[in-house]
């Protein structure tokens, strides 16, 4: 039997969606072992004042199995 924990997170990239989401990932990858999935529930951006996007951001739920 295995049991699994969600947990919510925020990441941010200069670069892209793609890229928030994985540094998301890495991150909780240097704590927790056995990540199953994510789900991106958010994708929000950071504009300058002149309507640049600056970074993007993205809210997800994260699985891991708990040992």
């Amino acid at each position: 039997m295995s049991v699994a924990k969600v947990i919510e997170v925020t990441s941010e990239s200069k670069i892209g969606i793609e890229d928030a989401v994985q540094a998301g990932l890495n991150r909780i990858a240097e704590s927790a072992n056995g990540i199953q999935g994510a789900w991106v529930s958010d994708i929000k951006v950071r504009t300058s004042p002149s309507g640049q996007i600056d970074h993007w951001r993205v809210c997800m739920r994260v699985s891991f199995v708990v040992e």
